[in-house]
């Protein structure tokens, strides 16, 4: 049984037409639309319509020319110009960018994110990430990439001094005295004064605090590294389990790297991703599912899948087994999620094909294809089980597979008492229920 305050909590993890990488291939898909600003925001509207909590933009970072150019649309708008642009647009989704602390300096950050805080009337996110793309790399001038920990230790900082940044003013610093013509109290705007192992910051950030105390903070570590991170600083943690039980198994961890990190359970919701495709019937569903399929282009599911797993599947025959995929555990870029392929490869009779497709739209997350009662189930089963807080949701295709979701599954999890009828309040911390922050540790020690 759930607690009757208790619901699912729903963010869109936006592409511009879908996580199927042929999606731009599909007869509804207008022509030269990817980079069109109407395309994002008619996803954004549905997402509101759906009172989502968030609409999520990732970040590759870059890409480079021997990328996948020729096949599909690689990387996209910049994060906080384009979340700019869905927030003047709509009034109670928030907008959760993906910024890195490996190519970006904190002061940069902090001003970046707390602008789009106060731009959107405190409905701000922010995902950290620690970026491993060769191709982003070379895009920022250097030769010798960053280890996967200090990649953390750097994070570890870089987080520390943008909260402290948006702390360096006091909550009641703007005084708008008007009569005596003071707008700001002096002592109630500070220096930080921070000098550490990569940063020297003298601060203050030139905006007031934010609407909502500090721009939530978001993150997907899921190698033990990136959970123990994730417990010391995330609010929101967005991860990739396959089935309830590793759901299940990864919550615990959370809660113990929590405990150890003197944090509640409740100061952090967990919420993996979740891939769909959905049809009036569970067999209407799976026919839709295959044609979506037809559309991809495996080789272009190898080459991006190359980038994590290190290995050039496209060199190896398509009905033949999939290789023996890298230790996740000596692995310098994307641990998790190499972990995750590399679970999947290992399934009894995989083949390189079968990999192809099976990963072409899911990208490692839970799948589920069927009918709105049946995708309603996997979520409320999920959700009761303790495995999810809520989920990110993937759809194949946008607006397509969006709507679907919002127009039939959405009410079904009203009517089951699982899912709110309206925003709870102006803030991304009000609707995802999350308590006020304290002020983080002068301590910039990496754990």
């Amino acid at each position: 049984m759930t607690a009757p305050d208790r619901h699912i909590h729903l963010s869109l993890f936006h592409m511009p037409h879908g996580h199927l990488p042929s999606s731009w291939r599909l007869a509804e898909v207008a022509p030269h639309s990817t980079h069109v600003l109407e395309t994002t925001l008619e996803s954004a509207r549905l997402a509101e319509r759906g009172l989502f909590d968030a609409f999520f933009i990732a970040d590759r970072g870059s890409a480079g020319p021997e990328g996948n150019w020729q096949y599909g649309p690689v990387g996209g708008f910049e994060p906080i110009g384009l979340a700019g642009a869905v927030a003047a647009q709509t009034r109670s989704l928030g907008v959760v960018v993906t910024a890195s602390t490996t190519y970006t300096e904190p002061f940069t950050l902090a001003r970046q994110l707390l602008s789009l805080d106060h731009l959107s009337g405190g409905r701000a996110g922010w995902n950290i990430v620690t970026s491993y793309s060769p191709d982003t790399l070379r895009n920022y001038g250097l030769t010798d990439h960053v280890s996967h920990d200090e990649r953390y230790d750097r994070a570890t900082e870089s987080v520390r001094v943008v909260r402290e940044l948006w702390r360096s003013w006091d909550g009641d610093a703007v005084a708008w005295d008007a009569e005596e013509g003071v707008w700001a109290r002096p002592a109630s705007v500070r220096a930080i004064d921070h000098e550490g192992e990569y940063f020297r910051v003298r601060g203050p950030v030139d905006l007031p605090r934010s609407p909502q105390d500090e721009p939530v903070r978001v993150q997907a570590g899921s190698s033990p590294r990136g959970i123990r991170f994730a417990a010391e600083h995330a609010e929101v943690i967005f991860t990739a389990q396959t089935t309830v039980e590793l759901g299940r198994a990864f919550v615990d961890t959370v809660h113990r790297e929590l405990a150890r990190a003197g944090r509640r359970p409740s100061e952090v919701l967990i919420t993996p991703g979740f891939s769909f495709v959905i049809g009036s019937t569970d067999a209407e569903a799976e026919a839709e599912y295959e044609r979506l399929l037809d559309t991809v282009r495996l080789d272009q599911v190898l080459s991006g899948l190359r980038e994590v797993i290190t290995v050039d599947l496209r060199e190896y025959p398509l009905d033949g087994p999939v290789p023996p995929l890298p230790d996740p555990e000596t692995a310098q870029g994307h641990k998790s999620r190499l972990e995750v392929y590399k679970r999947i490869a290992e399934t009894p009779g995989m083949t390189v094909r079968k990999l192809a497709r099976r990963v072409a739209g899911q990208r490692g997350h839970h799948q589920v294809i069927g009918s709105p009662e049946r995708i309603a189930d996997s979520l409320e089963h999920w959700f009761a089980s303790g495995a999810a807080d809520g989920f990110n949701l993937l759809p194949y295709t946008q607006p397509g597979q969006l709507a679907l979701f919002v127009d039939h599954v959405v009410p079904i999890l009203q009517e089951r008492g699982l899912y709110r009828h309206e925003y709870p309040g102006t803030t991304l911390r009000d609707s995802l229920g999350l308590p006020s922050v304290p002020a983080p540790s002068r301590s910039l020690t990496p754990r």
